[in-house]
């Protein structure tokens, strides 16, 4: 009998082997595809709402699969269901499609010509923060597994979201939106995987965090009112400027002298101050705008009390009027503990143990964390800065020299496989 059994686990043994040779080579061979699709994207990017040829495209790739494919969700978002052969649990992956309104300027010969307008500003569109990455990755991801449906144990549906960078003011999208119109549903979502391409992490390299891993991001928006006067008579009149500067000071002051930084980080930004026509009128009106980051609910709601407190008091010492209105915005991208810690092996596996690093959270946001509010959900980035460049000397995110070594995509691919089948074959 113990012979018999061991014989049995040999056999099996064997049998996984060879299953995993399989997959890698089917992984090898579509890298090249990968790359091909990434750079089509980055080609053709689309803003956040308006991906529409996108959306097509992605849609045509997973109908030539055979997979269940919907449409118009969270008006251009697009989902592919791959039922495996045998039952089990429901594992979503879920990569996002819209680009910024960011002029590019990398060498690359895929770059970027496309032109569109945003906030009634004449710009560029770029896929700065590496999406088509994630498109690419994620099509390559659903082609790999729809050849191995024989051996998959549950159903897995590739979600493909609009709008994480924010839907256009006025209107709703994103993972929010998917969320209410049910993607999580139908089959019910067990547990959910997303990733981000990093351009300052190495090709080859992943990190990872249990818990809250990116902040919560709330956008705000402040009107500062004063009297409109000739420049050369500042006294005539109440500078709606020099207000806005005060409290530009005021706002920096309520992180760095009021928030006890100790905890958590926190930051409020604003990127945006417009006001004025010509430099010798002092105008009516200023307008800003800008973005407020947490990694803890209890600061957030502190924050933002100072802020509606602190904004239209110091208009007020100097004469004027001014009102701030919060977004609610995205919470924190979070991490359950416990299924971070059961699939670590699968992140070790397909980058090597050594190339999985656990990193402090950052204040970047993400919209991911509107799935993770829902199902259990692990969050993780992926290495894209070229081996030759430094670290110190990789362009930031949401810039127009922003750059993504395509060598790193294969990992990403290998990545999201291990997940689902180690996750599906755990259950």
């Amino acid at each position: 009998m113990k012979k018999l059994i061991l014989l049995v686990l040999f056999v099996a043994s064997v049998a996984m082997q060879a299953q995993s040779k399989k997959m890698i080579k089917m992984i090898d061979d579509i890298e090249s595809k990968v790359i091909e699709w990434r750079r089509d994207f980055h080609q053709n990017p689309e803003l956040s709402n308006r991906e529409f040829k996108t959306a097509e495209k992605i849609a045509a790739h997973l109908k030539s699969l055979g997979l269940e494919v919907q449409t118009g969700i969270a008006h251009t978002g697009v989902v592919g269901i791959l039922e495996g052969s045998k039952s089990g649990p429901v594992v979503a992956l879920r990569a996002d499609i819209d680009a910024l309104p960011v002029t590019e300027r990398t060498p690359v010969p895929f770059a970027s010509k496309v032109e569109s307008e945003y906030n009634g500003i004449k710009t560029g569109v770029m896929h700065a923060c590496g999406h088509d990455t994630h498109i690419a990755i994620l099509m390559g991801v659903a082609e790999v597994l729809s050849k191995n449906r024989k051996e998959i144990k549950g159903t897995i549906k590739f979600i493909f979201q609009p709008a994480e960078e924010g839907a256009p003011k006025g209107e709703n999208g994103g993972a929010k939106m998917m969320v209410e119109e049910g993607v999580l549903k139908n089959p019910d979502v067990d547990a959910i995987f997303g990733l981000h391409i990093a351009a300052a992490m190495p090709v080859g390299h992943i990190s990872y965090k249990p818990a809250g891993i990116m902040a919560a991001s709330q956008g705000y928006s402040i009107k500062v009112k004063g009297k409109q006067t000739h420049g050369s008579r500042p006294w005539g009149g109440i500078d709606p400027i020099v207000i806005s500067a005060q409290i530009i000071n005021g706002l920096q002051t309520i992180v760095s002298r009021d928030t006890e930084l100790t905890k958590e980080a926190a930051v409020i930004t604003v990127g945006m101050i417009r006001g004025g026509i010509r430099g010798n009128i002092i105008p009516e009106e200023v307008e800003m705008i800008g973005t407020i980051r947490t990694l803890d609910y209890g600061m957030q709601k502190k924050l933002n009390d100072e802020m509606k407190k602190r904004v239209p008091a110091i208009a007020k010492a100097f004469g004027g009027d001014a009102t701030i209105e919060i977004e609610k915005g995205y919470p924190i991208t979070y991490n359950d503990p416990k299924l971070t810690q059961t699939m670590l092996p699968s992140l070790q596996k397909a980058a090597g143990k050594e190339n999985v690093h656990l990193i402090d959270a950052i204040t970047g946001a993400e919209d991911f964390s509107y799935f993770q509010k829902e199902v259990p959900g692990l969050y993780f980035f992926l290495g894209g800065r070229p081996l030759n460049v430094k670290q110190e000397d990789a362009a930031s995110h949401h810039t127009p020299d922003f750059f993504i070594d395509d060598s790193g995509l294969k990992l990403g691919v290998q990545t999201f496989i291990n997940l689902t089948l180690d996750y599906l074959n755990k259950k």
